[in-house]
């Protein structure tokens, strides 16, 4: 399978932040920037502008980020704004993200119930996951959705675990279609 281009962006950022073990400083300059260009789009426009060419676009990223970013953040930035991908600026920092969690060996789960779960039904499922996989810890985001019926559904990356009522009658619904034939 292809790897997306912010994958690809994402894994060589990571790779230069590990090798200089620089990866929680690299991250938050990253972060930093991206709100930066949150509260100021004219930021963003400038540096996706296609009439500056890319000398001007680095003069320009660095009079505006300058000494406020480590050397290899600026470099960086210089490549993405050469190779035309400063567009994809939050897939790139989501991934650099996601393997900068698994490299801490923090997992990330996405739990959804029928219903609210209490403090020690939060507990006891985060404690499961800690377990049966290899983290040390987990971040933890909660949903609720009524049409689970009961039961959950358990994302972490791209597994799922899905013990909830509502895929139970559809595994019903699906072996009577296939038993009246």
């Amino acid at each position: 399978m292809a790897k997306l281009v912010s994958q690809v962006y994402g894994e060589a950022l990571f790779d230069i932040a590990r090798e200089r073990d620089m990866i929680g400083q690299i991250g938050e300059e990253f972060r930093d920037m991206l709100d930066v260009f949150a509260a100021y789009p004219q930021y963003r426009a400038l540096f996706s502008n296609p009439r500056l060419d890319d000398e001007e676009k680095e003069e320009a990223f660095d009079r505006v980020f300058g000494g406020r970013i480590c050397g290899e953040l600026t470099g960086f930035f210089h490549l993405l704004l050469k190779n035309g991908r400063f567009g994809e600026l939050e897939q790139i920092y989501g991934d650099f993200t996601e393997r900068r969690l698994e490299y801490a060996r923090i997992g990330v789960a996405y739990v959804q119930s029928a219903a609210a779960l209490s403090a020690d039904q939060k507990d006891r499922i985060e404690q499961k996951l800690l377990a049966t996989t290899s983290y040390v810890s987990m971040q933890m985001h909660y949903a609720v959705d009524p049409s689970l019926i009961g039961g959950l559904k358990i994302r972490i990356g791209d597994r799922v675990v899905d013990s909830s009522i509502q895929s139970r009658l559809a595994d019903m619904k699906s072996k009577l279609m296939e038993a009246q034939v």
